[in-house]
C-alpha cells in the first residue's frame, strides 16, 4: 500500500466530472494490498469444480435452465477493483457538477475521494460477485487480469457456457476468501464452495431471466437522471429495490436447497463478524447501504420460503418468466398476494 500516493492521486483529480475515474481507480489501488494470487493447483481445480457442482445443483433444484458466464475468475484486490471501476463509471458517470456548485474542483477532489474509500473498502471485503455489468454497450468487456476459473468451471464435461452469458461475469477474491475463512476458522475450502454456489445462485437468476438486465437498467437510468437533474424519482427507486429484493431473496432460497452441506455455522460466523466490525467500518457500510442489502436478503428470504413451502422452488421460479411476475414492494410483504395474482 501507499497512502501518500493514493492522496496524491485524489488531491490532483481534475477533468470535467462529477468524479476523476482515473483518480479514483490509482488512488484506490495504491490504498489497497492487492494480496496474493498464487494458487496450488488444488485451489485451481477447486474454484472450477465447485462452480460446476454449483451450476449441476442449482439447475436441478431450481427447474431453470442457465448458463455461466464466459467470464469466471480468481482475482486478487486490484483485479476486482480494475474490472468494477467502468461499472461504477457507468452507473454515476451522466452526473455534471459543473453549474451546480460553486467551486467544482473541489467537490471533484471530495467526491473522488469519497469513491476511492468505498472502491477500497469494498475491494478489501468482497468476497464473490456475479456481475451482470449493467449498462455496458457494445462488446460488453472481456477478460480482465487474474487467475481464471472458467476452463475448468464451464469446459469439463463437454459443457462450456453459452454465448447468451457473454455479457455477464463472475469473480472470486481469492485473498478475501482466505482472510476470512481464517478469521472465522472454517476451512478455506468448504467456506470457497459456499461462496461459489451463492454466485452462482444469481448467475440462475439472469441466466433464467433474460429481461432483467435491461429491467435492473431502466430503473438505475431513471434514478441517476434524475439525480442529474437535483430531483429524486422515488418511484424508480422503489421498483429497482422491490427487483433487487427478489434477486437477493431467490438467491437465499437457492442456497438454501442446493448447498450439499450444512451452513448455518458459516452464516452465523459472517453475521457475528459483521456485529463485531469497528465503528469506522460500521459508518462505511452504512454510506454504502449494505444495510439496505441485509434488509434485501432477509425480507426477501421471508418472501420465497413463503412461496416455495406453497408451490415448491419451480413455482417460485416462475418469477423470471416475465418482468410482470416480478412481486411488487407490497407483495414481499404478503406473498399470498402473489400467488393469487401470479401462480394460483
Amino acid at each position: 500500500m501507499n497512502l501518500l500516493r493514493s492522496a496524491k492521486a485524489v488531491t490532483e483529480a481534475s477533468g470535467d466530472g462529477l468524479i476523476d475515474w482515473a483518480a479514483v481507480a490509482e488512488a484506490a489501488r495504491a490504498a489497497t494490498d492487492p494480496g496474493d494470487l498464487a494458487l496450488t493447483a488444488d485451489e485451481r481445480s477447486g474454484y472450477a469444480a465447485d462452480v460446476r457442482d454449483a451450476r449441476t445443483r442449482v439447475r436441478e433444484v431450481a427447474g431453470v435452465s442457465f448458463d455461466l458466464p464466459d467470464t469466471i475468475e480468481v482475482q486478487h484486490r486490484h483485479h476486482w477493483i480494475d474490472a468494477n471501476i467502468a461499472t461504477f463509471e457507468r452507473i454515476m458517470g451522466t452526473l455534471d457538477i459543473e453549474g451546480r456548485t460553486l467551486v467544482p474542483g473541489l467537490a471533484r477532489v471530495a467526491n473522488t475521494g469519497s469513491m476511492t474509500v468505498a472502491l477500497a473498502f469494498l475491494a478489501n471485503n468482497v468476497l464473490g460477485q456475479y456481475d451482470p455489468l449493467l449498462l455496458a454497450e457494445g462488446d460488453r468487456r472481456g477478460a480482465v487480469g487474474g487467475g481464471t476459473a472458467s476452463g475448468g468451471a464451464a469446459g469439463e464435461g463437454g459443457e462450456g457456457a453459452a454465448s447468451g452469458a457473454t455479457d455477464h461475469a463472475l469473480y472470486f477474491v481469492h485473498p478475501n476468501i482466505g482472510r476470512v475463512a481464517d478469521e472465522l476458522d472454517v476451512s478455506r475450502a468448504r467456506f470457497r464452495r459456499w461462496i461459489a454456489f451463492h454466485e452462482v445462485t444469481h448467475a440462475a437468476e439472469f441466466g433464467a431471466a433474460p429481461w432483467l438486465s435491461g429491467h435492473l437498467e431502466a430503473r438505475m437510468e431513471r434514478a441517476v437522471d434524475a439525480l442529474g437533474e437535483g430531483s429524486l424519482d422515488r418511484e424508480a427507486f422503489r421498483e429497482l429495490d422491490a427487483a433487487m429484493t427478489a434477486v437477493e431473496g431467490y438467491a437465499e432460497l437457492l442456497m438454501d436447497r442446493a448447498f450439499d452441506d450444512e451452513y448455518a455455522d458459516l452464516r452465523e460466523k459472517v453475521e457475528a463478524r459483521r456485529r463485531g466490525r469497528g465503528p469506522v467500518a460500521q459508518l462505511v457500510r452504512r454510506l454504502l447501504g449494505m444495510g439496505m442489502k441485509r434488509r434485501q436478503y432477509e425480507r426477501g428470504k421471508a418472501f420465497f420460503e413463503t412461496v416455495a413451502d406453497a408451490r415448491g422452488v419451480e413455482g417460485a421460479s416462475v418469477v423470471w418468466d416475465r418482468p410482470e411476475n416480478l412481486p411488487t414492494n407490497a407483495e414481499l410483504d404478503a406473498p399470498e398476494q402473489w400467488l393469487d395474482r401470479v401462480v394460483r
